[in-house]
């Protein structure tokens, strides 16, 4: 096993894969993991393709999260962390089981973690690679400015779904949403509740298009994005921003 895993045996950090239907990935994204850590979290969003037996068949142990119906990436996020929680684990990488994500990257989370410590470390892409997806750059600025507007804070990318997310401080019942647009609202609930957020640097692949594998439907889950953020910020102008002025009064 590698360096890596007595670092996250100490830290109590693990690997969230959520998946839907990447049978055509799952398999080399689980292998490359495996080859850092062992401390693997599979959640099964109920896929309807053979992703259940690719997994079994890869050969890499893991802990299974698994439930019939597609309930979305956010509902698969929580159940990830509940699972680890049970576990013992304090932090949880989350990455993509499409293979956009460079398992090899996990090491510069567990060096900027050893920097941070009890940081919410997303991972910050190189939005202009080749066969990105059209739009792509133009949501990440659109969900930067929310980000910001709503906290104060700034961040290069904020839809990145790799993560280091420090589970022991984060309430699950924070998130009222199940699908993609629940990444931003962790995002926004932690830096509410003081947890330091932050970027770190990360490579990522776009496969051609004729390969590319996604379940984001443009027009809803924007739609459910810009109703989020109507919330969002709702709670910033009415909640956040004044405990931050009294915060800021008492110091």
């Amino acid at each position: 096993m590698s360096k890596w895993q007595d670092m996250m045996e100490k830290e109590r950090i693990c690997v969230i894969v959520p998946t839907f239907n990447n049978a055509g990935t799952i398999v080399d994204v689980l292998r490359r993991i495996g080859k850092i850590t062992h401390n693997i979290i599979v959640v099964n969003d109920g896929c309807t393709d053979d992703t259940h037996q690719r997994i079994l068949q890869s050969g890499v142990e893991v802990g299974l999260v698994e439930y019939a119906k597609n309930r979305g990436k956010g509902y698969a996020l929580r159940q990830g962390f509940r699972k680890a929680i049970e576990r013992g684990y304090e932090y949880a990488i989350t990455i993509d089981s499409d293979g956009q994500h460079f398992p090899e990257d996990i090491p510069l989370f567990l060096e900027a973690h050893r920097q941070h410590g009890s940081t919410l470390l997303v991972g910050a892409r190189t939005l202009n690679p080749d066969n990105m997806r059209r739009g792509s750059g133009f949501a990440n600025k659109f969900s930067n400015f929310w980000f910001n507007l709503q906290t104060g804070l700034h961040l290069e990318d904020t839809q990145s779904g790799y993560r280091l997310y420090p589970i022991i401080r984060m309430n699950p019942r924070w998130i009222i949403t199940s699908r993609y647009e629940s990444e931003l609202e962790f995002l926004v609930y932690s830096a509410w509740k003081g947890i330091e957020v932050r970027n770190i640097p990360i490579r990522v692949y776009y496969p051609p298009k004729a390969e590319r594998v996604s379940h984001f439907r443009p027009f809803w889950d924007f739609m459910r994005i810009t109703l989020l953020n109507i919330v969002l910020t709702t709670g910033a102008i009415c909640y956040y921003l004044p405990l931050k002025l009294i915060r800021r009064i008492h110091k």
